[in-house]
């Protein structure tokens, strides 16, 4: 790229920021790198449903991500990275921490069905919405489904491909369907060698 391109370029990304931030709901600091082709939504499915999205500085959203409030919140704190064609709910609150990755093509949902009843169509009995919470310099691996109600602890290793259904707790290595605890990372012991899902 030239330096004009690279200049024009920046321009756009500054002023793509200043409209998402008109929107109702919508906090984004102006140091975030937002992909062209990620979407910021509280609008989603032809309905308005609302919410708030804070998106702190430094934040990267790659290509494809998609952040959609569906009337919760998500909160992404300084220095996270999203990677590509990740997808982001809000409805019952979505709180990222600093410095934490989440690599490509993982879907975070903080709500699930209501199926209790069999008289009732599943899309018509109400959502459980538990929220998420994501602990600080956290590393999700690609592929990952994260499940309402699931607290992952600061420092926490969630290997690529697992599927998180309950609380993995701090510094803790898990990995599988369900993901499972396998390790911890300690000073120095744990390598990319010793994890490998």
């Amino acid at each position: 790229m030239t330096a004009k391109s690279t200049l024009l370029a920046r321009i756009r990304h500054r002023i793509r920021v200043r409209r998402l931030n008109m929107t109702p709901g919508v906090l984004i600091a102006s140091s975030t790198y937002i992909a062209k082709s990620a979407m910021i939504q509280t609008d989603s499915d032809g309905c308005s449903f609302g919410g708030r999205i804070v998106v702190s500085d430094g934040v990267t959203l790659s290509d494809g991500v998609t952040l959609a409030t569906y009337g919760g919140s998500i909160e992404i704190a300084a220095n996270a990275y999203v990677g590509p064609y990740c997808v982001l709910y809000g409805h019952g609150g979505l709180a990222i921490g600093r410095n934490t990755m989440i690599a490509a093509q993982t879907v975070i949902v903080p709500a699930n069905h209501g199926f209790a009843r069999i008289d009732v169509p599943m899309n018509a009995q109400p959502l459980t919405m538990k929220g998420i919470a994501i602990g600080e310099d956290v590393w999700i691996g690609a592929g990952c489904r994260v499940l309402d109600g699931v607290r992952i602890g600061n420092g926490a290793v969630i290997g690529a491909g697992s599927v998180v259904t309950k609380d993995i707790n701090a510094y803790a290595i898990a990995h599988g369907v369900p993901a499972t605890v396998v390790g911890r990372r300690e000073s120095g012991a744990a390598t990319s060698d010793a994890f490998q899902p």
